[in-house]
C-alpha cells in the first residue's frame, strides 16, 4: 500500500541486474545523466550571473553594485535550494519523484530560456522558474538513488551517491568551459541559451530511462487525502495573493528596492528551516527512536549550513576576486574568468574516485560520519585563511596568479568530498518514514541557510564581508566549528541509533 511504504521496508531489486552502473543499479545512470545536465545548465548560468549583474550597461550586462550582486547572488542561490522542501512535499504528498523530477526539469528549461530572451523583466522571471524547477528536483532525484539500494545498510549505498556526485561535477565542470565562453566572448543571452539547451538534453534522458528506474520511484508514499489537498490549494492561493497586495502597495507608494526582496528571503531561508524540525518533532506519527535520530541530524544540519556559507561564495565573492584581482593567463593560455568554475568540479572528478576506493579499503577503519563533516569545516576553514593571503598579495595594482584561486579550489574540494556526499547518504539513512523526501529537502536547506547568513552580512557591512578581514573570520568560525563537531561525536553518535 503506498500509505504504509516506508524506505525500510524491502525494496525493487534493482532493474536489469545483469547489466550494473560502475558496480551499481542501472537505474543509477539514468539519474547520474538527469542530474549532470542538470547541473549543466545550473553552474553554467552560475558562472555567469554575478558577472553579468556586475557588467556595465555599456557591455551588455546590468551595472549593479558589486554588494549588491554578491547579496542578490547568495540570496537567489538560497531560494534554489529553499525551494527543495516544497520539491520534497510535492514527491512524498501529491507526484511521487519520479513525475515531479520529469516536471522540475521542464520547469527549468524554461527558466533558462526565458535568461536568453534578453528582457531585463523576463530575465528576473527566469530565475524564479529555475529557482522552483530546481527545488523540485533536487529533493527527488537524491531520493530515488536511495531507491536503487536494499535498505540504509547496503555497503553500496555510500559509494552510490559518490559516483552520482560525479555526475553533478562533470556537469558543473563543462558548464563554464562552454557557457562561460560563449557568455562573455560572443553574448551573454547565448551563454544562457545553451543552458536551456543542456536542459532539454536531461530531460529527454530522464524519459527515455526512467524504465530503469523501481516502481518505487513512481509512488506516492503518503498522499493527500481530498480535505488536505483542498486546504493545501487555499493556502497557496492565500499566500499568493497577500504577496501580491503588499509588493503592489509598496511598489505605488515608490518605496521598492531590492532589499524588499532580499530581506525578507533571506530571513526566510533561517525561520523555515528551524520550523520544520519543530513540525517533525512534533508529530506524532514520528517514533521515538526516529525523534532521536531528528536529534543527531540536527548537528549534521549546523555544520552544514556553516559549511555551505563559505564554500558558495565560489560564485560570487571568488568569481569577483578572479575578475578583478587574479591574472586570466596560465602557461601562456588566457582564458574568461569565468573558467574558475570549472576548477572545482575538476578536482572532484579527480579525487572522488580516490577518495571513494579509501573509504571501501579501509574497511572498519572508515571515518565515521561525525569525522568527516569535522574534517569538512576545518578543510573550508582553512581555504579562506589561505584566500586571505591571496587577498594580501593583490594588494595594489598587482593581480595574483591563478594558482591562489587553482589551491583555494583544492582545499576546499577536499572539504567539500568529506562533507556533501555523505551528508546527502546521512539524510536518506536518519530520515523519518513519513519525511523521506521531505528531510532531503531540509538537506538542502542547509545550503539556503548559509547562503542567506552571508546575505545578510553582506547587506549589513557591505563589501568588508568579503575583504581579508572578513574572510579571516569566516575561516576561523568553520575551523571552529570543526572542532567542537569533533569534540561532540560521543554526545551525537547515541542519538543515531544503528547508522554510523
Amino acid at each position: 500500500m503506498a500509505s504504509t511504504l516506508s524506505k525500510d521496508e524491502p525494496q525493487d531489486p534493482p532493474a536489469a541486474e545483469g547489466r550494473t552502473f560502475f558496480g551499481h543499479p542501472r537505474g543509477l545512470a539514468t539519474l547520474f545523466m538527469t542530474e549532470m545536465w542538470e547541473r549543466f545548465s545550473f553552474y553554467g548560468m552560475r558562472a555567469l550571473l554575478v558577472l553579468y549583474l556586475t557588467a556595465a550597461v555599456t557591455e551588455g550586462g546590468m551595472g549593479m553594485a558589486s554588494a549588491t550582486a554578491v547579496a542578490l547572488y547568495s540570496v537567489y542561490n538560497a531560494t534554489v535550494y529553499l525551494m527543495a522542501m516544497p520539491g520534497g512535499w510535492l514527491g512524498d504528498r501529491v507526484w511521487g519523484p519520479r513525475k515531479t523530477v520529469a516536471v522540475s526539469s521542464f520547469v527549468i528549461m524554461i527558466g533558462h530560456a526565458l535568461l536568453a530572451v534578453g528582457v531585463d523583466a523576463l530575465f528576473f522571471v527566469g530565475l524564479v522558474f529555475i529557482g522552483v524547477g530546481s527545488g523540485l528536483l533536487k529533493a527527488n532525484i537524491s531520493t530515488m538513488v536511495g531507491h536503487l539500494y536494499q535498505g540504509p545498510d547496503d555497503p553500496r549505498r555510500d559509494g552510490g551517491f559518490t559516483v552520482f556526485y560525479m555526475g553533478i561535477n562533470i556537469g558543473a565542470f563543462a558548464a563554464p568551459l562552454l557557457i562561460g565562453w560563449a557568455g562573455q566572448k560572443v553574448s551573454w543571452h547565448l551563454g544562457f541559451g545553451l543552458a536551456a539547451l543542456g536542459m532539454g538534453l536531461g530531460l529527454i534522458q530522464f524519459l527515455i530511462g526512467t524504465r530503469h528506474l523501481p516502481a518505487r520511484s513512481s509512488v506516492v508514499p503518503y498522499p493527500l487525502s481530498g480535505e488536505e489537498r483542498n486546504k493545501a490549494i487555499r493556502n497557496t492561493v492565500l499566500a499568493a495573493v497577500v504577496l501580491a497586495l503588499f509588493y503592489t502597495a509598496v511598489v505605488l507608494a515608490e518605496a521598492f528596492t531590492i532589499d524588499w526582496v532580499l530581506w525578507p528571503l533571506s530571513i526566510a531561508g533561517l525561520v523555515l528551516p528551524t520550523w520544520y524540525f519543530v513540525r517533525m518533532r512534533r508529530d506524532r506519527e514520528v517514533t521515538a527512536e526516529e525523534k532521536k535520530k531528528l536529534s543527531a541530524y540536527i548537528w549534521f544540519f549546523v555544520a552544514a549550513a556553516i559549511f555551505w556559507m563559505i564554500f558558495d561564495q565560489s560564485g560570487s565573492t571568488l568569481t569577483l576576486f578572479a575578475e578583478k584581482e587574479t591574472s586570466t593567463d596560465l602557461w601562456g593560455i588566457n582564458f574568461p574568468t569565468s573558467w574558475f568554475q570549472s576548477v572545482n568540479p575538476l578536482w572532484v572528478m579527480t579525487i572522488a574516485p580516490v577518495l571513494a576506493a579509501l573509504w571501501v579499503k579501509l574497511g572498519s577503519r572508515n571515518p565515521t560520519t561525525t569525522t568527516k563533516f569535522s574534517m569538512g569545516l576545518i578543510g573550508v576553514g582553512v581555504s579562506f585563511g589561505l584566500m586571505m593571503l591571496a587577498m594580501a598579495a593583490a594588494a595594489g595594482d598587482t593581480k595574483v596568479s591563478p594558482l591562489w584561486l587553482i589551491f583555494v579550489y583544492l582545499l576546499q574540494t577536499l572539504a567539500e568530498l568529506c562533507l556533501s556526499p555523505v551528508g546527502l547518504s546521512v539524510t536518506t539513512k536518519l530520515a523519518p518514514a513519513k519525511y523521506a523526501s521531505q528531510l532531503m529537502g531540509v538537506w538542502f536547506l542547509a545550503v539556503t541557510a548559509g547562503d542567506c547568513v552571508f546575505a545578510i552580512v553582506q547587506l549589513l557591512v557591505g563589501d568588508a564581508a568579503s575583504g581579508k578581514t572578513g574572510f579571516a573570520v569566516q575561516g576561523v568560525i568553520a575551523a571552529l566549528a570543526g572542532v567542537v563537531f569533533l569534540a561532540a561525536r560521543n554526545k551525537i553518535r547515541p542519538l543515531m541509533g544503528s547508522v554510523k
